[in-house]
């Protein structure tokens, strides 16, 4: 526990360090509200009551469409990569589509998917989805190929098939590659989320923020960056938990490698 607070202090001070900045500058050259309004002026404006209950709502808004697409972007990765490696050839044909997947701007591709699929749900959750599919369609590829050779050749002279060479060695040793690549779509989730909200949207931050942005409502827009900053580090830590927590196999040196890694 003391190990674990040894390292979380640091950044929790740099934070402190640069809000107690951030307020004193604001003080001291008498900075306009509307301009840069102070960290204690955005908590006042964030607790209004005729705030507080708007920011609750549209953050619950955010984090349902951002957990639905992730969940179904991860879903879709793991089945395409599966797929493009199980088919001799698939992994060479698709990788220029899957590069070119990536290609579009959110800015571009949301308006199109708005125009193809309305102004409902679907288009917010489609765009998510296909930036979270990605990365873990290239990380799961890549741990699917790098599977240990020797056991590899050990399964094949002992006449396994292809299947059980899939579920009882590859698979399994592309888990920690999955990982890597779920804890990118996490924080890029949210992210996509908010331009998606902000490009058409009823609710959600991205929809609050534009909101606010068009009354001038400077604390507001600070107060609902802030929650999606929180957002997009809570995801990102939930990713390394879930890690934690199933990737049990590994050395704990290589895991502590990954984590500084994906820090």
């Amino acid at each position: 526990m003391g190990n674990k607070w040894m390292r979380g202090w640091p950044p929790l001070a740099v934070i402190a360090l640069f809000a107690a900045a951030w307020e004193a500058a604001v003080r001291l050259f008498a900075i306009e509200p509307y301009i840069l309004p102070s960290p204690s002026a955005i908590v006042r404006e964030a607790m209004q009551p005729n705030v507080w209950p708007r920011l609750q709502m549209h953050t619950l808004a955010t984090v349902w469409r951002t957990l639905t697409g992730l969940a179904l972007g991860v879903l879709g990765g793991i089945v395409l990569a599966a797929a493009i490696h199980l088919t001799p050839g698939a992994r060479r044909a698709l990788a220029p589509l899957l590069v070119l997947s990536q290609s579009v701007p959110v800015i571009v591709l949301g308006p199109l998917l708005l125009i193809w699929l309305g102004f409902g749900e679907e288009p917010k959750i489609v765009l998510i989805m296909l930036v979270c599919f990605f990365p873990v369609t290239v990380a799961m590829l890549t741990g699917l190929r790098e599977s240990d050779p020797a056991l590899l050749s050990y399964l094949a002279m002992i006449g396994a098939g292809r299947w059980t060479i899939f579920t009882k060695l590859e698979l399994p040793n592309a888990v920690p590659y999955l990982f890597s690549g779920f804890r990118i779509a996490a924080a890029y989730s949210v992210t996509t989320t908010v331009a998606a909200e902000w490009l058409g949207a009823s609710s959600g931050l991205g929809y609050y923020i534009k909101l606010s942005y068009s009354g001038f409502e400077t604390a507001r827009i600070f107060a609902g960056t802030i929650i999606i900053i929180a957002f997009s580090m809570l995801m990102f830590g939930a990713a390394a938990l879930a890690e934690r927590l199933v990737v049990r196999w590994r050395p704990k040196a290589e895991r502590r490698n990954d984590h500084a890694s994906g820090a």
